[in-house]
């Protein structure tokens, strides 16, 4: 059987797991080692959007599986071609870029944008403007992207080039933005600092500069995209059309699958050559990410979302109303941000291992937020069985 200790023998200590380890999971239930049961509310930060070994995915996987495995990019191979078609049929998008996760899909929108601005406009122009509080990645340049000293202390120096604004301040965002401004670098909904939402008037001016000074807009969905906010991509509710667009996480549930979106005439400066990946368009990745976007292409799945998303928030208000535990509930379809209201018995590291304990999984967002991100198909009554271990681990908590 394998323990926590392996972990620490073997592995490099960048995480800090938890106690027990899964072994087992269908649907939004995962059973560890020891044949305990938890709820599922993390879904490996929102990414199983359509939960554990969804039986329609495992059919394409076991499929393709008997056909091939892996090519070079020197050919093509068809679930690539039929996943980029249906992409692009369902977006704003001409053309795909395939990567292996959200962080090299960033990394090649930033080449994108500047290799553009550069063919079109001059080496001038190839500043990149990111926001406060973001969370873009870790390699380094997302590192450098996301701007905190927390991801960017002791691995200088940082990538240059990047600007810096706080998140949703209109305020100075005409002397950030400039004429030497290649791109725009915008999360719609912030998940790492704890679900916030991009305000309407920030959007807009964001849209007035970009278009006035010839600045490309890259939208990060990496998290809010494939259905997770109630919409296929969440841009669709913000009144915003990205020039290039990143995504990964739930595009391929939990198979490693990223990718860039973007138009015709952006994508026609990046020629044979200028880009590439070995794994980026696996064949096993893109039957499997055809099928789940097929699946949450469907009206009544992402309609089901909003409904879910009502039942999250009725039941967390009642909870606060009873425990007092939160300061504030944001949330974007079923991305929930729930910050706790800091007590002596009572903080983030306390809550999710008393959650543990009683059998839910749950994230962290920020240093006070639980973050709650099921799959997108989960039962009601599973969520209100994990919302009554949260309300349970709190109470023993507060007894404590």
């Amino acid at each position: 059987m394998v323990t926590r200790k392996q972990f620490d023998d073997y592995m490099m200590p960048v995480y800090n797991p938890a106690h027990f380890i899964p072994v087992k999971a269908k649907g939004s239930i995962v059973w560890d080692s020891k044949n305990k049961k938890y709820i599922d509310f993390a879904s490996g930060i929102a990414v199983t959007s359509l939960g554990h070994c969804y039986p329609p995915l495992v059919k394409v996987l076991n499929d393709q599986s008997k056909k091939i495995w892996h090519l070079s990019n020197a050919m093509t191979n068809a679930p690539a071609l039929n996943l980029a078609k249906t992409l692009c049929k369902h977006t704003f998008a001409d053309k795909v870029f395939f990567a292996n996760s959200g962080a090299e899909a960033m990394e090649g929108a930033v080449k994108t944008a500047r290799k553009y601005a550069n063919q079109k406009y001059g080496k001038g122009k190839n500043e990149i403007v990111a926001f406060a509080d973001a969370f873009h990645g870790r390699t380094m340049m997302t590192i450098a992207l996301n701007g905190s000293e927390r991801m960017t202390k002791g691995f200088g120096p940082m990538p240059s080039g990047i600007k810096h604004h706080p998140y949703n301040e209109i305020k100075g965002l005409d002397k950030v933005i400039t004429k030497k401004t290649a791109a725009v670098v915008l999360e719609l909904v912030q998940g790492e600092a704890g679900i916030i939402k991009a305000k309407r008037n920030f959007i807009s001016k964001i849209k007035k500069l970009c278009k006035e000074k010839n600045v490309l807009i890259i939208i990060d969905e990496v998290q809010s995209g494939v259905g997770r906010t109630g919409t296929l991509f969440a841009y669709e509710q913000f009144n915003i059309k990205p020039d290039i667009l990143t995504c990964a996480k739930g595009l391929g549930n939990g198979f490693p699958i990223g990718a860039i979106l973007t138009k015709d005439h952006i994508a026609q400066s990046m020629q044979v050559g200028a880009h590439g990946t070995t794994f980026g368009g696996n064949p096993l990745a893109c039957s499997v990410a055809l099928e789940v976007i097929n699946s949450m292409a469907k009206k009544r799945l992402l309609s089901n979302v909003m409904k879910k998303e009502k039942l999250f928030i009725k039941y967390l208000n009642t909870m606060n109303k009873k425990l007092n535990c939160f300061e504030r509930i944001n949330t974007a379809g079923l991305w929930i941000g729930c910050k706790l209201k800091v007590t002596e018995n009572i903080n983030l590291d306390s809550v999710l291992q008393q959650c543990y304990k009683n059998g839910l999984m749950v994230l962290k967002a920020n240093n006070n937020t639980i973050r709650i991100a099921p799959s997108l198909i989960i039962e009601d009554k599973l969520i209100k069985s994990g919302l009554a271990i949260i309300e349970k681990s709190i109470i023993q908590l507060q007894k404590a």
